[in-house]
């Protein structure tokens, strides 16, 4: 094999390697989400995969090291490759599917079975540099530095298929045609690697996948829009009058619109409560961390015609549903494309109220949880200001909230916690001291709809006191605490 073809192709089995890892995240999303658990399992797998690449590649090199062989063997690899997007989708929705009718439980088979389709690919890839190395080697006194080299080669390739698909093409042409691309330019240069022949229609073939028309990426009958951003896989669905934010696997509910109704029954409501924990008048401004489509904005501009609010959601495929999906265009609301923590630091802004509902399911960033952010809080709190943060729960588990709750106590002279539904806990919490016999003292300035919601909170409101583990920058277990949650749940359905 000349030797820059066989440099193109460890250069390029590098980078395809990465581009599927990326781009297999962004094909699980829709169905299984990119929790760090989902992260892990796929990272580990394919970790996996390619130490038995290198093992098979080492051996089957020494007993036959054709460059033919190797050739044969990337072409094999692109055609699987360009296959995943094709026969995924189908495979995760009948996962999907029967995950809906057993348990949580069986989550964790059917996301096995589904990272199995990369075994193929991911495995003959991790094949391509010991093989390579074996090719190229003449005698043990340039062994190292062939070595060496190819491996900084392949290292190489693999920086370039990470940036490359995140940073440029799946925003560019989406997660099919990502994949589509990378396996035509490893088939071209395998096709060159075996000269004339039929196989030199392979990149072409592969190529044309990207006309195929894309169809729906997770079929819903209810769904009436769907895209996939830099952040997330993005769903809205309609049901009667109502409209539904969904991201990724479409487990929660991110925002909730009905033009017929303002209350959605769910957590939300409860964030225009939240002002009179602690001031007995209402809030003069909000900012709203985790804007979503603008449901928490929605419902404090109905209670409180002139309050400001700002908006702050990293997501600008988001904040464009919003607006056409679930009329967020209040004129006092702003929205900031931005991660919260960073926009507060940099902001010199006091508000009334701080809401805190920030997710990538199922959890909430660790940064947002700690008391480095509570402490940045309350100093852009008003005197009178209040904080409240919505934190995921199961039925007898609050492992999470209890942390983030013993957190703000360590900050906040007065943190109060209460449950919302099986699912949610609310914790709020005051800049100044107050008693929760306050919140009741104050039903009378407030509108009817809030002060019938006070009524519920002050039934079962529960006073925060200090101790207990403190969440910090350096030490914030967040992602851990939720899969034991979530783990447990499972098991015990």
């Amino acid at each position: 094999m000349p030797r820059p073809i066989l440099y193109l192709l460890v250069l390029t089995s590098g980078m395809t390697t990465m581009a599927t890892e990326m781009s297999g995240s962004r094909l699980i999303a829709p169905y299984f989400g990119n929790s760090l658990f989902i992260w892990a399992n796929l990272i580990g797998l394919i970790l996996i995969y390619l130490t038995l690449g290198y093992y098979l590649g080492g051996r089957l090199a020494d007993r036959r090291p054709e460059p033919r062989l190797l050739c044969w063997l990337t072409l094999v690899t692109a055609a699987s490759i360009a296959a995943l997007p094709f026969i995924a989708r189908p495979i995760m929705s009948l996962a999907i599917k029967g995950l809906e009718q057993v348990s949580a439980g069986a989550f964790l088979g059917s996301f096995a079975v589904t990272v199995l389709l990369f075994a193929v690919p991911v495995t003959i890839l991790g094949m391509v540099p010991p093989f390579a190395i074996r090719l190229r080697l003449t005698g043990v006194e340039t062994a190292g530095n062939v070595a060496g080299s190819l491996y900084a080669l392949s290292t190489a390739g693999s920086i370039a298929g990470t940036f490359l698909p995140v940073l440029m093409l799946i925003p560019w042409i989406g997660t099919r045609d990502t994949m589509l691309l990378f396996a035509a330019a490893l088939a071209l240069i395998s096709v060159a690697g075996l000269g004339r022949g039929l196989w030199m229609g392979a990149p072409l073939i592969i190529l044309a996948g990207i006309a195929i028309p894309q169809g729906v990426i997770k079929p819903d009958p209810s769904a009436i829009f769907e895209t996939e951003s830099p952040y997330h896989y993005i769903q809205v669905t309609r049901e009667g009058n109502t409209t539904f934010l969904k991201l990724n696997e479409g487990w929660a509910v991110h925002s909730q619109y009905n033009p017929d109704r303002i209350l959605t029954g769910a957590y939300w409501d409860y964030f225009s409560v939240a002002p009179w924990f602690s001031a007995g008048r209402p809030p003069a401004d909000a900012l709203v961390i985790g804007n979503a489509a603008g449901t928490i904005p929605r419902e404090l501009t109905h209670y409180y015609p002139d309050i400001k609010i700002d908006g702050v959601e990293i997501d600008p495929d988001i904040v464009d549903a919003g607006r056409r999906f679930f009329d967020m265009n209040e004129p006092n609301l702003t929205v900031h494309v931005a991660d919260g923590r960073p926009f507060l630091r940099t902001s010199g802004q006091t508000w009334d109220l701080i809401a805190v509902d920030a997710f990538r399911q199922p959890y909430i960033p660790f940064y947002l949880t700690t008391r480095e952010f509570f402490e940045d809080v309350s100093g852009h709190l008003n005197d009178d200001g209040s904080v409240m943060i919505n934190v995921g729960k199961t039925p007898g588990d609050s492992d999470v909230a209890d942390a983030i709750a013993a957190t703000m106590r360590d900050v906040f002279p007065s943190v109060y916690s209460f449950s919302v539904g099986q699912f949610n806990q609310l914790v709020v919490a005051t800049k100044q001291p107050a008693a929760a016999t306050d919140l009741a003292g104050r039903v009378a300035g407030m509108p009817p709809d809030v002060a019938r919601l006070a009524g519920q909170v002050s039934s079962r409101v529960e006073e925060v006191q200090p101790g207990g583990a403190i969440l910090t920058d350096d030490k914030a277990p967040v992602e851990w605490l939720t899969d034991q949650m979530i783990i447990h749940y499972a098991t015990q359905e």
